[in-house]
């Protein structure tokens, strides 16, 4: 026991924050209840996915800065296929979009690896390509999406001979957001592609010595994050109803959560539960500030301020682990 807490600290600390946050937003609003958390998972949730996708990129020793504008594409392109389509259509349509986040991840990846310019490079041109695709395909909010999409992450969960005040506490958004990490994340850590990621992560040419095909490796690393960044584009739709081809503030939340998570930004080193703990933290704090009706300009400083110090904290701890 003593073992797992001392591997785990980090991430235990998080949820520990978290929890004191939680309360904390009980004190100053003591009305808050399980519509609260429900508001707060939907509004976490396009985060959270986008942070899982930068997260594994992250491990793998990379970074895109282009998921926020690859989520965009998803979403507009999900509004336009499910707009008056039937349920089975509509089913049909997430899987094509599912299928267009993991071509525009592995695109990405590809002409890393083909051009061998920086990552950080290549991504932020992407982003300007991406975006452009997203206005292309919606120019402005619109579309629609399938009830039954909607009703995944809206409201509390309801289990047959479960009374509702036990279940209505857990959103259904955190439900969905577990069952689609369990079901692409886990199967994935386990194997040996999963053990690649890390193995790229820590050492390329340790990884290349050993047997790793580091190319390959990398693109698939980059193509799950645009699965990830395409299910978050999905959540947009989902929240709202309509698809948004405007690039949301995902990109640097994603990159300040993955820090905030215990992930190097180095790579080779960290999970996936720290990150999105951190983001339930920080949209936490960004809720709590609303509700003491900070001025939202003051709030976005303060907001993006702990986001830079934290990007800059993980920035010098990856300089020293290069440097040790």
């Amino acid at each position: 026991m003593m073992r797992l807490i001392g591997g785990n600290g980090w991430t235990i600390g998080l949820a520990v924050l978290l929890a004191l946050l939680l309360v904390a937003t009980k004190a100053i609003q003591p009305d808050f209840g399980p519509s609260g958390l429900d508001n707060l998972a939907r509004s976490a949730l396009p985060f959270a996915l986008a942070t899982v996708g930068m997260a594994i990129v992250v491990i793998a020793g990379g970074i895109d800065l282009s998921v926020a504008a690859m989520m965009a594409v998803a979403s507009v392109t999900a509004a336009v296929l499910m707009d008056g389509a039937s349920d089975g259509q509509a089913v049909f349509a997430v899987l094509a979009v599912l299928l267009l986040g993991l071509g525009m991840g592995a695109l990405n990846g590809a002409l890393i690896v083909v051009t061998r310019v920086p990552d950080i490079v290549v991504t932020l041109a992407m982003l300007f390509v991406w975006q452009g695709v997203a206005l292309l395909i919606l120019n402005a909010p619109g579309g629609g999406a399938a009830p039954w999409l909607r009703a995944l992450a809206v409201g509390g969960v309801t289990l047959p001979g479960v009374p509702p005040a036990f279940t209505e506490w857990l959103p259904r958004g955190v439900v969905f957001l577990a069952v689609v990490v369990a079901a692409v994340w886990l199967p994935i850590r386990r194997s040996k592609l999963g053990l690649r990621f890390y193995a790229i992560g820590s050492d390329p040419q340790a990884a290349f010595r050993s047997g790793v095909s580091v190319g390959p490796t990398r693109i698939a690393a980059y193509a799950v994050c645009g699965l990830f960044a395409a299910l978050g584009g999905l959540s947009v739709t989902m929240a709202t109803g309509i698809g948004e081809p405007i690039p949301g503030p995902y990109l640097l939340a994603s990159v300040a959560a993955v820090v905030l998570g215990g992930v190097v930004l180095g790579g080779g080193r960290g999970g996936i539960l720290g990150p999105i703990l951190a983001v339930f933290v920080l949209r936490t704090v960004r809720m709590d500030l609303t509700l003491l009706s900070v001025d939202p300009n003051v709030a976005a400083i303060v907001e993006g301020t702990i986001m830079v110090a934290v990007v800059m904290f993980g920035a010098v701890l990856a300089t020293r682990g290069r440097r040790g």
